[in-house]
Order: structure tokens, then sequence, then C-alpha cells
């Protein structure tokens, strides 16, 4: 095995040649067994070793069994005690996800504070199968049925081209010694169970079962990137940056693909949204219907997706108020208050209003049930849903619209359009110029 190792990482992982790798390593055998192989080629390790304290004196056990590993083969050791039921309860996690968010972030902590160039972890062929068949019993797509990476970033998992067998007749070869986690043979695990269970069964089906497995998981790997470049293409054509942080896609172009569920899916996946079937009603939703994932949120507007970046929520009775001696505001829109003499340059992002007509302070916030103005050129009033509604704003236009008002009465819909009620009427020498940073 030390020979099929070394010939592996000279072809697929060269990159760990001369490289400084932190092994984590458990005490178990496989974690023993990638130890013994990585010092036995010469590379620059360094252990280390999370203490998860489920298991009372065995957990610490495994602690005292890896110290004195790290001390035979002189080899630095990091070793902590984590209170990871206390952690799984605050996070709502299970033991098993805690425990794995706690171990790669220390994993990190340390890579990062004492040099190392990599993470191993001892990962191998058996793992894979228990974590497709895990992944295929949850309904998953295709990104749960290619295994697990052998390469994530730094963490690199060495030992995925081979199985447990192998693994088991090394550490016999070479009289290793190990500690064995009394809670592996327990089933009440989904993970033991097809360990236990289901995968002995699966071997016997034919002889070459695991070699199978493997040039399958390859076949999946290679339609995966297929899949990935058409969709990279379909990208590029399809979601259109409206904004910092926004984009939108048109649900007709969407529909006249031949899959628009399979696409749609594919297109929100990075986005962080993966419920086929709540995508797919979104495309035929009433507009406004929304959706979220943890950093975006996704929303059913006319003829178009919109996705948006998921920022702190303000609320409509939020104002900025302006002091007739403040000349600049900044946050959270830039507007320059001025008083001038006459009209010169105009545009939507410019306002001038009789100084006279104005009672300061100005409040500028964002529009409310009921709201109405006089639209410039117009004699009679218009409500603001119906102006938003006949400008094709989208529930986000709507919540990202200003509004600059005069005690009750809203003056300039911000860089769209005054009102009618404030527009210079005869000539005067007091005129208050507002300009909007257009984005």
């Amino acid at each position: 095995m030390l020979g099929n190792i070394e010939k592996h990482i000279a072809e697929h992982l060269p990159f760990l040649k001369h490289s400084k790798v932190l092994i984590a390593i458990s005490g178990g055998l496989d974690s023993v067994v990638l130890a013994k192989l990585f010092h036995s080629l010469a590379y620059s390790i360094g252990f280390a070793h999370c203490n998860f304290q489920l298991r009372g004196e065995e957990s610490d056990e495994d602690e005292t069994f890896v110290n004195n590993l790290a001390t035979k083969l002189n080899v630095e050791v990091f070793t902590k005690k984590f209170d990871t039921e206390k952690y799984a309860n605050k996070q709502k996690l299970s033991i098993q996800m805690a425990a794995r968010d706690l171990r790669y972030e220390w994993f990190q902590e340390i890579a990062t504070t004492f040099q190392y160039d990599y993470i191993l972890t001892a990962h191998h062929k058996d793992d894979a199968l228990e974590t497709f068949l895990i992944n295929l019993s949850r309904g998953t797509g295709i990104e749960g049925l290619t295994g697990i990476p052998e390469r994530n970033g730094i963490i690199v998992r060495p030992l995925l081209p081979f199985t447990r067998d192998e693994i088991y007749a090394f550490a016999g070869t070479n009289k290793l010694q190990w500690r064995e986690d009394s809670s592996n043979a327990s089933t009440k695990y989904v993970r033991n169970k097809i360990r236990h269970d289901i995968a002995p069964l699966l071997k016997e089906l034919h002889p070459t079962f695991m070699d199978n497995f493997e040039r399958t998981q390859v076949h999946l790997r290679e339609s995966k990137d297929i899949i990935h470049q058409s969709i990279q293409k379909l990208r590029e054509e399809l979601v259109e940056t409206v904004a910092n942080n926004q984009y939108r896609i048109e649900i007709a172009a969407l529909q006249k693909l031949a899959n628009p569920k399979a696409y749609a899916y594919e297109l929100l996946k990075e986005f962080g949204f993966n419920a086929w079937n709540d995508i797919s009603d979104l495309l035929t939703g009433q507009t406004g219907k929304q959706l979220f994932s943890t950093n975006y949120r996704l929303i059913k507007d006319r003829a178009h997706l919109l996705i948006q970046k998921r920022t702190k929520k303000e609320t409509a009775s939020e104002v900025i108020i302006i002091n007739d001696s403040e000349l600049t505001i900044k946050t959270p829109i830039r507007l320059q208050i001025e008083e001038v003499t006459s009209v010169t340059d105009t545009g939507k992002n410019i306002l001038y209003v009789e100084k006279e007509m104005l009672k300061f302070p100005l409040t500028v916030r964002k529009w409310q049930n009921g709201d109405y103005f006089y639209p410039f050129g117009m004699k009679g009033k218009k409500k603001l849903s119906k102006y938003f509604k006949d400008e094709k704003y989208s529930l986000i236009d709507k919540e990202n619209q200003w509004l600059l008002c005069n005690e009750n009465d809203i003056v300039w819909i911000i860089g769209k359009r005054s009102d009618n009620r404030y527009k210079l009427t005869k000539p005067t020498k007091t005129i208050i110029k507002l300009t909007i940073a257009m984005k």
C-alpha cells in the first residue's frame, strides 16, 4: 500500500510533495494508517486530535493514545477538548454535524497559525460508498452522488482510492495499534447501519463491486462537469445583473427550455435555493411570492425571477430628518441640498423647489400604504401603489424607493417624479436645489 499511495500522490496529488501537512487523527484505524504512511514517506507532518468528550474515559484515552503516538514518531501534536453537546444544543445541530463544524474550524485555525499547507483526513473508498448511500436515501441530486471530494480547498483525502480492507491489511502487516471507537458498533446511526448491514450485502453481489462503484462515481463526476459547463453558459445568457447584489432571470426564457424546473434549480443553487417543488411553484406563482435562502431572497415579479442579497430589513417608519442647516445627506442615500438663484442643469436626479413652500425639517422615508401624490404635469392625485404598478416597479424597487416629504406631503419620488403642487410657478430668488446621486 505504501508504494500505491506514493504513486497515487505523484499522479493525482503532486502538490502535496514538499508540503507541510496536518493530519486529522482520531486514534482509530484509518487515521493511524494515514499517519504511518505519511511518516514513512518522510513528509513534514503534524497531528491534530479532537476530544469531543462524548464517550467519557474512552475519549480521554483516545487523546492519550494520540499524544503517545506523536511522541513515538517525534511529531508535533495539537489536542483540544470540545463541549460538543453544549455546542450542538446552542446551534440546534445533530451531534455529528456539531462535531464536524468544530473540528474543521479548529483544523483551519491550526493550519493558519502554524503555517500548515494542507489538512489531511483519512476518508477512504468505503466512506465514499456510505456517503453515496446516505445521500441516495435522502433523494439528493447529482451533487450528493459524486462522492466525497478528494480535495476541497486545503482539505485533502489521500486514502479515497483505498478500501477499508486494504487499510486493515496494511495495519496488520505493519503491526500497528489503534483505538476502537465503541460507538462505531452501534447501528442506531444511519452510517453505521449502512456500514454493518447494507454495504456487506452489496459487496456480495459482485466480487468487483467496489471497483465498479468507483468507476460509477468517476462517470458521475464527469457528467457533473458537463452539466456545470452547460449551466455556466446558460447563466451568462439568462442571469442579468441589475444592481449590486441583485439579479433577475426572465421566466419566459426559462420556460422555453426542455426542463425549466431542472434548469431553474441549477441556476438558483449557487444562491442557496435547493427546494425543487418550491422553485417550480414560483415559476407559475403570483407576483410578489417569495422564497428565502440563508443569504438571498427570490421573488416572483411579473415576467422575472428577482434575486437579491439579504440585508437588514428597513422599516416603513425609518426616516431621515433634514434640517435647513444641512447641506449633504450621505446615508442611506446621497442627497445634496443647496440654495440657488436660478434653474440651471436639470434631470430626474434634480429637483428645484421654492424655499418658501418648504417647512423644515424635511423628511426622507419609504412609502406606506395609503400614500398619494399629485404627479408633475397632472391636476389630480394618484396613489403611490398605482404609480408603482403603472411604472412596473418590482417589489424590490418599491422597497428601495425613497420619498422626500414636506410635513405630510410627498414632494418628490426621489429620482423619479416630483409633485405638481411644488413646481416653480413664478420667478423667485429663493430656490432650493436638491440633487440625488444616481447609482
